[in-house]
């Protein structure tokens, strides 16, 4: 195989639909890696539904979304390389890649990051007391059961209450386990009602609010779980010999550091415009590695944003730009916004917000200077889940006028 002329790291719905976008507009070679054996991503060891509804408008359980993924990626032309790991991006612009063949280098046009995030697990959560067996993230969890079919326990405790903590109790309840009760620090849950009403009413699994996980016991094997109620202070031991830790997301962004590209302070993120451009010329970077936690929906819409605005860029001719524009700033109650960099001019699809905190009804605000540029109304915000606001909200902008701060009023 000849060089490729896109190289896209990580085989998830973001790479993958970043792929199969360059190779229906004509790019190529397009050549995909992943470091594990099958591609698709975290959905193809989610054995549930909802997989597909904002990037393909139906519902398909993860592992059939991510077959879908993978053939249409393969049919537009791209090659897909499993069980390698991409080392290291020189600023030269070579690549180095370790396989099953042991060491190539490549040297790409352009690098699309899609490497994904992670679930912070116990130890960087600070959770005290023994380390027994049992203790699970959502993605050990469900690679645990789905792909090694290994068995699980009998009784189980899950820490968080937005959406992935809901995929976490189906996956237990496919292993025969009891999710005994759900715990959150935050005073309600933060997924859809629907999926909430279903786990309590349906599986009859209770929500601890306002509580956290403040020790586990057991030598060899979890035994038990001691919750706190943080408004009481009291504490209850639970009998439990599984405890899943759910959320708490963060960037793969190894390579991204060492790649040298500007990372972001409050999400340790690439910071990108709204076309997947970093601080480095010709290197992208999509899907949750930008936005860390979102839906496999969102980041599918990511890499297809990046993959055409790539596809127009590289038919050009020209040098590919770097990230260009006005920083974004948030206030609060806004915790992060994506992209950090627009250009008024060309304004990204949408951005992501992420609240820190709930609120009721507001409108998120657009202001340059003092000057409000843009407005858009909203429900209502939910933290752990990203609000999405059309990126005319800072098209009025003055591309000279400095940065646009959004806040919610």
């Amino acid at each position: 195989m000849t060089g490729p002329t896109v190289l896209v790291v990580g085989a998830g719905p973001a790479g993958l639909t970043a792929a199969r976008e360059l190779g229906s507009a004509g790019i190529g070679p397009v050549l995909v890696v992943d470091r594990e054996r099958a591609a698709g991503g975290v959905p193809r060891h989610c054995d549930h539904n909802g997989f597909g509804l904002q990037d393909l408008r139906r519902s398909l359980t993860g592992p059939a979304y991510a077959r879908l993924l993978a053939r249409r990626a393969g049919a537009s032309g791209a090659s897909i390389r499993l069980s390698t790991t991409v080392t290291d991006v020189a600023d030269d612009g070579s690549v180095t890649l370790a396989g099953p063949a042991g060491i190539d280098v490549v040297r790409p046009r352009a690098v699309l990051l899609a490497t994904g995030a992670r679930e912070r697990p116990r130890s960087a959560r600070l959770v005290p007391g023994d380390r027994p067996a049992g203790v699970f993230t959502t993605g050990q969890l469900q690679q645990w059961v789905l792909l090694r079919h290994l068995p699980v326990g009998r009784r189980a405790v899950v820490v968080g209450a937005e959406h992935v903590a809901y995929s976490a109790v189906l996956t237990l309840r496919h292993a025969g386990v009891a999710t005994v009760t759900m715990v959150t620090e935050w005073p309600r849950h933060q997924t859809v009602a629907a999926f909430a009403v279903a786990s309590r009413v349906g599986l009859r699994v209770p929500l601890r609010t306002s509580s956290r996980v403040a020790g586990l016991h057991g030598h060899g094997r979890l035994g038990a779980v001691d919750v706190e109620d943080l408004l009481t202070g009291h504490v209850e031991r639970i009998a439990a010999d599984t405890v899943v830790f759910t959320g708490d997301w963060v960037p793969e962004h190894e390579l991204a550091r060492r790649a040298g590209l500007t990372v972001e302070r409050t999400t340790l993120a690439p910071r990108t415009d709204g076309w997947g451009r970093t601080s480095r010329p010709g290197l992208l970077a999509a899907g949750n590695l930008v936005h860390p936690g979102e839906t496999a929906g969102l980041a599918a819409l990511g890499g297809r944003a990046a993959g055409r605005r790539l596809a127009v860029e590289l038919r050009s001719g020209r040098e590919l730009p770097g990230a260009q524009g006005l920083a974004v700033t948030v206030a609060r109650p806004l915790a992060s916004a994506v992209p950090s960099i627009v250009d008024p001019a060309d304004p990204p699809p949408r951005l992501l917000l992420r609240p820190a905190t709930f609120t009721g009804r507001r409108l998120v605000v657009a202001r340059q200077g003092g000057r409000e540029v843009g407005r858009h109304g909203l429900r209502h915000a939910v933290p752990n889940r990203a609000m999405g606001v059309p990126g005319a909200v800072v098209g009025r902008a003055d591309p000279d006028g400095g940065p646009i701060e959004l806040s919610l009023v």
